[in-house]
This record gives structure tokens, sequence and C-alpha cells, in this order.
């Protein structure tokens, strides 16, 4: 079963399940977002979205995080059937910063619009159904670790906010720095603003956006293009 919960100094989350859950997710991912220049507006999203999809395939080829979970498997349960089984499977998981998770989230909205308005018969889209049950499980993350009066502002927010095309994604980068640089007690007072900035596109993101495009223009180059002058730390501390 695919879960997501918070890492232990609230720096993002878990994303845990067994492969078949991982290699699920990871083939929903790839079905909504579609091929390389389906979708043009869309192309520095897709670069992130992959990004998140690229670790959670790393970790269902067992190159991040291994863990025994309880199956449900009892003892009385084995003696009445007489076989010999582990009570624990073999679950992978990975962890995500919680700027990059939430983009993560609201990206998937809008992708998931897309694929639906070429569809036929989304209502029975198998993929689709699997996207909207993670972007489920990472807003019931997000409610876990705030108060219910932030979280239903931030559920508003989440379902009125602009379409992310032609998004700058390094703001996304810079959300990530500055969250990986507050202290632990910081964290989760900050991250129902931080929340709130991918999903309204404040003054800040905009100035920043601008600031991109400025650096873009000279050089002719797509927004997604412009390189973040700053480099991730080599360890971070979950």
């Amino acid at each position: 079963m695919l879960t997501i919960t918070n890492t232990p100094h609230h720096t993002g989350v878990k994303i845990s399940g067994d492969y078949f859950d991982l290699d699920g997710l990871n083939q929903a991912i790839y079905h909504v977002i579609g091929d390389e220049e389906k979708y043009y507006n869309y192309a520095g999203a897709r670069i992130r979205i992959l990004g998140v999809s690229y670790n959670i395939r790393q970790a269902a080829q067992g190159s991040r995080n291994i863990e025994r979970v309880f199956n449900g498997l009892h003892e009385h349960v084995k003696k009445q059937h007489t076989f010999i089984a582990p009570d624990k499977n073999i679950y992978f998981s990975v962890e995500i910063l919680w700027p990059e998770i939430l983009f993560a989230a609201l990206v998937l909205r809008d992708f998931s619009r897309l694929r639906q308005a070429e569809s036929e018969s989304p209502e029975w889209d198998f993929h689709l159904h699997t996207i909207a049950h993670f972007q489920a499980l990472i807003l019931d993350c997000l409610h876990g670790q705030i108060e219910e009066e932030n979280y239903r502002i931030l559920l508003q927010a989440f379902s009125a906010s602009s379409r992310m095309e032609d998004y700058a994604i390094q703001y996304i980068d810079f959300l990530n720095l500055q969250y990986i640089g507050m202290a632990v007690s910081q964290r989760k007072k900050a991250l129902p603003s931080i929340a709130a900035k991918i999903a309204a596109q404040d003054q800040d993101y905009l100035s920043f956006r601008q600031q991109v495009i400025a650096s873009a223009n000279p050089s002719k180059k797509a927004i997604h293009e412009i390189p973040i002058q700053t480099d991730y730390p080599e360890t971070i501390l979950w």
C-alpha cells in the first residue's frame, strides 16, 4: 500500500510502498505528463515532475531506503492454513522535500486536467485515479502537520490556484533551499506559508519570475533552462 508520511525533522515526506506500488505510481506519472514535447508550456514543470519520478523509480529498484513492514499475517492464520510464511513484506521508500512534493501535487492537477480533456472516458482511466490518490495522500500528510484552520485555507488555495504554465521552476529550488536552512522548530510553522506561496503564485513569486525572465532574455533561452546559481547540501537531515 502506498503511504506518505512526514519525516522526523519535518524536512519533507517519505513515500513508501512495495515495488508494485511505486512502479504503478511511476507508470501513472509518465502516462499523465505525456511525451516531452506534448505540452510545450509545461516543459519546465514536466522536468520537475520527472525529478520526483526518478527518485521514486530509484526507490523501487532498492537504491534508496528498504524497510520490513508487517503484512497482517498472524500466527493463528499460519496455523489455520498450515503453511510457513514471513509476517513482514519488503517496502521501499524515498524522501522528497516539502516544497517539491507540494509543487508536484499542484502540477499533476494540471497534467491530469489536460489528460482528461483528451480522453473520451476519463472516469475509467486507471492512471488518472492513481495520480488523484497520490495527490490526496500528499494533502492528507500536510493536513497532519498544520492546524485545521490553516489546512482549510490551503485547501481552498489549492483548489483555486492558477495553472502552472511557464512556471519558473527555479522558485521551487529557492523554496527548497530556504526550507532546508530553517531550524526544525521553524519548519512546521513555515510550512503553511510555503504551501500558500506555491499555490497562490504571490508577489514574491512574480518578482522572482521576472528576474529569471530577465536572465533568460539575453541568451534567448526558455525560462526553465536558466540554472539556479546555488547548490543543495550533500547531506540532508530528514
